[in-house]
């Protein structure tokens, strides 16, 4: 069985969850408390030498960066489940289309403005507003592109559900819910695609902890 190594709210560590759930893959959670500084103790590192969540032991074979992780899961389960990553190679191409758009056009941003929201107050720092309102306003045309594309076709990739999708959730749900909302609701497409992929319930499965 996968033993999965992270903590429950991380977000990289319920996007593996995630997969696993759509996949139908079984695994074994084990909590790493980053409050004590769990993950950065030599048993940790010696099979993740970065100090960050998550990992996978499977079957002795370890596998760090939740991206890497879903890929690989996505490829040794191929004929269960979601398929989530085509195998022709124009789908797949759209499919690595979509992936790239996700972390370069959507998580580039999303990410630091969730950070700034979620973290700094929990470290007893002030928000950069400044910061978030840069990134915000690069942010827009983004998601006003995304409209443009997703008002073609039902998702980032095509017409099927793919990993690219799914990967925009542990952060697009963080950044929805501390009062960007309107920024997916305004723009009708998004919403429609946002609403689609947020009620999966392999993602209510984790949404709130792994």
């Amino acid at each position: 069985m996968v033993k999965l190594y992270g903590s429950p709210l991380s977000t990289c560590t319920r996007l593996v969850a995630l997969v696993c759930r759509e996949k139908i893959i079984p695994y074994e959670f084990i909590k790493v408390d980053l409050a004590k500084g769990e993950h950065k103790q030599a048993a940790f590192t010696a099979n993740q030498p970065f100090g960050e969540v998550p990992y996978i032991d499977d079957d002795g074979f370890i596998l760090y960066e939740s991206r890497a992780i879903a890929r690989y899961l996505i490829k040794k389960y191929p004929n269960q489940g979601t398929a989530l990553i085509p195998t022709d190679p124009k789908a797949e191409g759209l499919f690595e289309q979509a992936a790239s758009t996700e972390a370069f056009n959507f998580t580039a941003f999303v990410g630091p403005i969730v950070l700034e929201k979620v973290l700094s107050p929990r470290l007893g720092l002030q928000p950069n507003e400044d910061r978030i309102n840069e990134l915000l306003a690069t942010l827009k045309p983004q998601l006003d592109a995304y409209d443009v594309i997703l008002g073609k076709q039902k998702y980032l990739a095509g017409d099927s559900v793919t990993l690219a999708d799914l990967a925009h959730l542990p952060y697009g749900t963080a950044f929805y819910g501390v009062g960007y909302a309107e920024l997916f609701d305004s723009r009708p497409n998004v919403a429609r695609w946002w609403k689609d992929i947020s009620s999966r319930p392999t993602w209510l499965a984790v949404k709130d902890g792994v």
